[in-house]
């Protein structure tokens, strides 16, 4: 769907990470094409597509930056990604959650709301109680980008648990809706699979991790 693409390419092999660029790719240039969106799990929303380079010339004034100078970039950008994706995920089970609050108190079952049944308040407890530390977790990495502060740890806590909490809430929503949560008519069933690539997108949750790990060794040398 886009016009401009920014695309990085390794001009040094040598170098290894080091040695990449990056260049601005114009729809329309002689060598370059898009092919079919690819058929995705969720977020079918955000087509996703190959990028296919056949003999491509690009203008040498397309370089952004400087040749090898796009580590710098493709790194510094992470961390803002990563709070952004953090967002994502916390808006994502926030709206599953409201469904699921709202369902839980229309939905009878013995004669009464299933809100009454311990099994559906410890779920929705629970996913009230990481929606918020989520949130805040967003807030606090938000808050350091906006600053200009570093924040190599804070961002992928955030992303990282919010993240995790999107999968398991909107796993949870469908569980409270039972077989209408589960029809592909309800929209807590697209959330459910939408959910998923924020564990993907912008680094793993297993690169997460990792990552966090490596932050507090760093900070505690």
């Amino acid at each position: 769907m886009a016009d401009v693409f920014l695309v990085y390419v390794r001009t040094d092999k040598s170098a290894g990470p080091r040695g990449l660029s990056q260049f601005i790719v114009e729809k329309g240039y002689p060598g370059f094409s898009v092919g079919q969106p690819f058929h995705k799990m969720g977020m079918r929303g955000s087509p996703t597509a190959e990028l296919v380079f056949e003999d491509c010339r690009i203008p040498a004034e397309n370089l952004v930056k400087g040749e090898n100078e796009a580590l710098g970039i493709l790194m510094g950008g992470l961390d803002v990604e990563r709070t952004v994706g953090a967002a994502m995920g916390v808006g994502l089970a926030q709206s599953a959650f409201a469904r699921a609050l709202d369902y839980a108190k229309q939905r009878q079952q013995f004669g009464q709301p299933i809100i009454m049944f311990e099994m559906i308040t410890e779920k929705l407890a629970n996913m009230s109680m990481e929606i918020a530390a989520a949130r805040l977790l967003t807030h606090k990495a938000a808050t350091l980008c906006d600053e200009g502060v570093r924040c190599s740890a804070e961002a992928p806590h955030a992303k990282l648990f919010a993240s995790e909490t999107s999968v398991r809430v909107t796993s949870d929503t469908v569980q409270i809706l039972g077989g209408y949560g589960y029809m592909k008519e309800n929209e807590v069933e697209r959330m459910m699979r939408d959910a998923k690539l924020a564990t993907i997108g912008g680094g793993t949750s297993e690169i997460q991790r990792l990552i966090i790990v490596r932050e507090i060794v760093k900070r505690s040398m």
